[in-house]
This record gives C-alpha cells, structure tokens and sequence, in this order.
C-alpha cells in the first residue's frame, strides 16, 4: 500500500512524533509512505525520508486555495491508497482539498485528543461537522477519545476504532544523575500549552514542598506558555526549586532517573508520556482526563480526579514514601505487551486494508 500522513507542522508534540514512528514501520512492513506538513517548523522530527512541506499561511487558515492545490498535486503524483490526518489543522486541509480539487483517495482521520475541548464557537462546530462528514474513517486513540468525538458528532459511531499510541523498543535506557544529589525528584514532560496545565503543576508543587521540602522538579518541554511560566515561578521564589530544560530528543533517561512522573493535564488523549514513564519503571500520577483511566488504575499508578490539588500532591508524597514494587512492576507488563509500536503499525495496516475494501 502507499500512504500519505498529514501532520500539522515538524514540531515535538505526541501527534508528529507519533506519525513518524509509525512511518517508520509502515516502511519496514513494506510499504510505501510519504509525510507532508501543512506548516513550517523547525523541529527535527525522528523521520530519515524528507518531509514535504505545503508552506501553509496562517493567516489563511479557513481559505488557502493555493495550499490545498499543493497538496492536490502531491495526492496526484504520489496516488495514495491512504490519506491520514493527523490532529491539528490536518483534517481540514485534507477533506478541503479533495473536495475542490476532487481527487478520490479515502481519508483517515487520526482523532488524538478530545475534539470537544476545542469547538468553542458555532462556526467551529459546523465547520467540524462539515469536515467528519467528509472523512471516511476514525481512528481514536482512546475510549474517551471516541466517546467524545461521538457525544459531538454521532453519525460517525459507524466508521470509528480505536487504536493507541505507542511506543519504540528501547533495550538500554541510561540512567543521569538528577540534582541536587540529596532531594528526591518529579519529572514532567510536555510543552508548555494550556493543555498541559503547568501552573496547577506549580501549585501542587508547592503543596508537596509545604510537606516535603527535599524534593525537586524538572520540566521538560517548550512551548508559548514557557516564558510566562518562568515569570511566575520567579514570583513565588521557587527558581532555585526547579529545573527547565527546554526540548529534549532523548527524555526516556530523565524518566528513568526521577522518583515520579507527574501529568497533570486538563486535556489528553493517550499519553505516551505516560506509557514512557511504565517502561522506564517510574511510578505516575496523573489527573483523570481524556483516556489517562484506561491506561491508570490501582494496579499501574496513581489517578486523581481532575482539580483536585491538594490529593494529587498527597499521591505525590505516598509514592515517594513508599513506591508499589507490583504496581511497578505490573505497569511496565502491560506497556510491553499492549503498547509498542511495531505492532500497533500492524493495526494500522488491517484498518486501512478495511477501509480500501470498502470502496
């Protein structure tokens, strides 16, 4: 088959590195894949072919005529069998440029996240209708993540699956040094969006050092809310309490090296972060939002009902008092057996091969 990934720009977020990853096997498995980014960026994602780039406006965001006809040649001359969507402004760039440019090739629409937490007005409602109406199938990567989209948009309920994301093998992960050596140690990893909810992070940081003064977090990640962050951090006298250290390729050490991976996101689908830290064998905690509960429960982590400051920090103190060696080690069994992703490309390919049977 020949497949043809659209992502919303090269940047270090789950759904670009997600896509690249699965490329990845999808060429293994014999296959022939291209990726095409609507916007520019400068991150260097984990994909050797090059990545086309359509050189999107955004400033023209609803009508770019000039950009679909971009990707219209590149559906021509590559001829797909497969068009995915991955997140962002993927799906609409796609369905409106094979609707004006009427090219033919099925659309797959990668459904990330909760569609809900972003339609905020009655133009994008109807704009999201319009779009789902012209796609061909849904892969969601969580439960939450479909009962979401379905809650919105039901006429989908016939061409939805879930498939999760996943991971890469690694079979030595180092270990670094976290400092200081004396404090015990919190990592967390994810741009600096609403999304991730940095600033409930710094307040349950503080509940946790009211408690436990030796410990120490370290923040891993960019993103437009970074600067704003550091400002507040700076007001409440905590510089010297964190450590920033921006974009990391490799954070699977980090992970590995801290006593606790915390998440305490307001929106998420599937975490990869999350599956990250089980295979490290780093005990989480999390809020439970989006498909968190499917992968957290009593025998893999620590879940806390969303908003819930002061028990999240609680959570936070137990698992460092006293970590749950079967919980541990429960965790990192079902990462391996259900989460990497030479055989989750393996999914990929049955739904496609479905899809292509159905036209």
């Amino acid at each position: 088959m020949k497949i043809l990934h659209i992502i919303h720009k090269p940047q270090n977020r789950g759904a670009e590195t997600f896509t690249c990853q699965l490329s990845h096997h999808l060429l293994k498995l014999g296959h022939e894949v291209k990726i095409v980014a609507i916007y520019e960026g400068c991150a260097n994602l984990p994909y050797s072919p090059t990545i086309e780039n359509l050189m999107a406006s955004t400033s023209k965001k609803v009508i770019d005529i000039p950009a679909w006809k971009k990707l219209a040649k590149i559906v021509k001359n590559f001829n797909p069998d497969i068009v995915q969507a991955n997140s962002g402004d993927t799906l609409k760039y796609a369905v409106l440029s094979k609707i004006f440019f009427r090219w033919k090739i099925p659309i797959v629409s990668r459904n990330a996240s909760e569609v809900g937490r972003y339609l905020n007005s009655f133009f994008q409602i109807r704009l999201n209708k319009f779009l789902y109406k012209n796609v061909d199938w849904i892969i969601s990567v969580s439960q939450e993540s479909k009962k979401d989209i379905l809650n919105h948009f039901p006429f989908l309920a016939t061409k939805i699956e879930i498939i999760p994301v996943g991971l890469e093998k690694n079979v030595d992960i180092d270990f670094i040094q976290l400092y200081p050596l004396e404090k015990k140690h919190l990592v967390h990893v994810g741009g600096f969006s609403f999304e991730k909810n940095h600033f409930g992070l710094l307040n349950i940081f503080e509940l946790v050092i009211k408690e436990e003064p030796q410990v120490h977090l370290h923040l891993i990640g960019d993103g437009p809310l970074k600067m704003q962050f550091i400002k507040e951090v700076q007001n409440r006298g905590l510089e010297g309490e964190i450590t920033f250290y921006g974009f990391v390729s490799q954070p699977l050490p980090y992970i590995k090296s801290a006593n606790v991976l915390v998440l305490p996101s307001i929106i998420e689908g599937l975490p990869g972060v999350l599956l990250e830290a089980m295979y490290c064998k780093t005990p989480v905690i999390a809020y439970n939002v989006g498909g968190i509960s499917e992968v957290i429960n009593s025998k893999t982590g620590t879940i806390v009902e969303k908003g819930k400051e002061l028990l999240f920090a609680q959570g936070i103190i137990k698992i460092m008092t006293d970590p749950d060696q079967d919980q541990i080690a429960y965790a990192h069994k079902m990462v391996n057996s259900n989460f990497m992703n030479d055989q989750l490309a393996l999914s990929f390919v049955n739904s496609y091969q479905k899809i292509i049977g159905l036209k």
